[in-house]
């Protein structure tokens, strides 16, 4: 009997393999980045069909396989649905699931990224105008960076880094865009990824 292991998790990208499975690419709350498959889910009398899609928040249930993960269910959380709908939104949100996948290796937990992720995607979800789009493309980016280790001591970029992530946040980014940005590039370059 294999156990089941209940998380949160955000799908950050999916493919098809065999006539009715898809292979996924999950960020989760409690397990990390996983990779998973759901069995037969392409058919049209598969229930988790439409709620395994990609960039969906979903409360996942697992079984863990000899080589890989398995999905067994999947119930929605109805947050963060907004976003796919806005192509500006979703441009955003992809060049970040890009990211995460990119940087993320293996199952290892990261529960304050998580939740970081979290709390930046629902803003962006609020968000109005394409400035805020940006500054909150990259106060993500930044904590995202700052949370696998890749910033070190910045006195310029710590509050941005360790303030709860609201709406006032926003707004500091763009009185220091070009040092934050030149920070994550600088990152992003150490990454070697």
């Amino acid at each position: 009997m294999h156990h089941i292991y209940h998380t949160e998790g955000i799908i950050l990208g999916s493919k098809n393999f065999g006539e009715t499975e898809r292979y996924y690419s999950i960020f989760t709350k409690n397990l990390g980045m996983i990779y998973a498959s759901a069995q037969g889910v392409r058919k049209m009398s598969s229930k988790l069909r439409f709620m395994l899609q990609d960039f969906a928040y979903l409360k996942i249930d697992l079984v863990q396989g000899k080589d890989f993960w398995r999905v067994t269910n999947v119930s929605k959380t109805n947050k963060l649905e907004q976003i796919a709908k806005q192509s500006e939104h979703f441009v955003v949100f992809f060049n970040i699931a890009r990211l995460l996948k990119r940087l993320l290796a293996g199952v290892e937990p990261n529960p304050a990224l998580f939740l970081d992720l979290l709390n930046g995607l629902f803003i962006l979800e609020k968000s109005e105008t394409k400035e805020e789009l940006h500054n909150i493309e990259v106060i993500i980016v930044l904590r995202i960076l700052n949370n696998l280790g890749y910033i070190g001591e910045n006195e310029t970029l710590q509050n941005i880094i360790k303030s709860p992530f609201e709406k006032d946040l926003i707004f500091e980014v763009s009185r220091s865009r070009t040092k934050i940005l030149s920070a994550i590039n600088k990152a992003l370059k150490e990454t070697h990824l």
